[in-house]
């Protein structure tokens, strides 16, 4: 063969060639780099804020986003992935709600909880054990919440599904029990008893919820016998003031309302007329009116038994601060009532209240006898008689 036309071997590069090449290279890439077009990066996240918006990226966000918070476009679509009816069946929707409202609850929002159970619920998925799985959870939140009404009627529905759900059962059994509803408490102990009869914790709130109810019982017992005897009470009461043929404003003869009886005073407001058992007398309250000085005595208890001088004696022991003139004294004292006319009808002050209230035109209003009480022949007393 002739030595022109044999092939040329490729001799090895030295180590010093290969590092001389690669900083070659380097040193070309630099200056490619250096020479590009300077161009201001806009969509990076800001320095001063890198941490808020790290925080808002679906990849790196701690906790869910709160209902009105602006979503950022990648958890939206997401969102969107994961909750599209068109890309998911009604059972893979009802356990990404779960999901949901699972994160929710583990954080103490349980409201967002309730709201995440609910639309898992929505999608009924038909699942008995994933439905009641959400019932189960949406019952748990409301617990947590004090929402007992809620949390039971959820447990009740959760049984339906699966009507050996002890855990359901359980809580049923204790939200029973905080709304007084001993007898429901007491079944649920019973249902759970009938699997694991050593259950000390249901023995315990089984046996609480039978000593309550009987508790509950005789309070209810006890209740109804005060109330027959107050109705009694109020019967008797209202069969004396007819007996007597006293007149009460806005009550009819032989049909008064107990609702007329109560004083309009709120200084007597706890003085309502009542039938003394031992004497078997009305004992009232009774306003003493002092048109001179515009102010009230007002009377807790006036026995109609007792007379008008002998509650004068009572009420003017001692000289009231604003009898300046030191004229209120019972004998000096006149003492009225006004009629049905408006007139005023002088009081015999030795006559007992009984007969005073049986007077002529006498009309008990507010529940509360009044009698005007005047100093005898003064100026005040003239006046009023002759404005008749």
């Amino acid at each position: 063969m002739d030595r022109e036309t044999q092939p040329k071997v490729k001799t090895p590069m030295t180590e010093a060639e290969r590092l001389e090449l690669a900083k070659k290279l380097d040193e070309e890439l630099d200056e490619f780099i250096n020479n590009l077009p300077r161009k201001k990066y806009e969509d990076g996240w800001p320095e001063d804020r890198w941490e808020e918006e790290m925080a808002k990226h679906p990849f790196f966000m701690k906790e869910a986003p709160k209902p009105g918070d602006k979503l950022h476009p990648l958890y939206e679509g997401l969102q969107k992935l994961k909750y599209d009816p068109e890309e998911n069946e009604p059972e893979e929707l009802a356990i990404s709600y779960k999901e949901d409202g699972n994160f929710n609850f583990k954080h103490k929002n349980y409201r967002l909880a309730i709201v995440a159970y609910t639309e898992g619920l929505k999608q009924k998925c038909g699942n008995p054990e994933i439905e009641a799985s959400l019932l189960n959870n949406r019952a748990a939140s409301h617990w947590f919440l004090q929402n007992y009404r809620s949390c039971l009627k959820d447990c009740e529905l959760a049984l339906k599904h699966k009507p050996d759900y002890e855990k359901v059962l359980n809580r049923a059994a204790m939200c029973s029990y905080h709304m007084k509803q001993y007898e429901k408490a007491v079944e649920f102990c019973d249902r759970i008893l009938q699997k694991n009869k050593t259950n000390d914790e249901i023995l315990e709130l089984r046996k609480n919820c039978v000593n309550e109810q009987k508790l509950k019982e005789r309070n209810q017992r006890k209740k109804e016998i005060e109330e027959k005897k107050r109705l009694e009470e109020e019967t008797s009461l209202v069969n004396e003031i007819i007996k007597r043929g006293y007149v009460i404003e806005g009550g009819e003869r032989g049909n008064i309302h107990l609702s007329k009886l109560e004083p309009c005073f709120p200084e007597l407001a706890q003085n309502r007329v009542f039938l003394c058992q031992i004497t078997g007398c009305l004992v009232w309250p009774v306003v003493f009116v002092y048109p001179e000085y515009k102010i009230m005595d007002y009377l807790q208890q006036f026995s109609e038994i007792d007379t008008v001088y002998d509650q004068l004696k009572i009420v003017f022991d001692t000289y009231p601060e604003w009898d300046e003139k030191r004229e209120y004294r019972p004998d000096n004292l006149n003492v009225y009532y006004e009629d049905d006319k408006q007139k005023l009808v002088k009081v015999d002050v030795d006559k007992c209240l009984e007969d005073v209230l049986k007077g002529p035109g006498y009309v008990i209003k507010g529940g509360t006898p009044s009698l005007i009480v005047l100093v005898k022949n003064s100026p005040i007393e003239y006046m009023l008689l002759n404005d008749q």
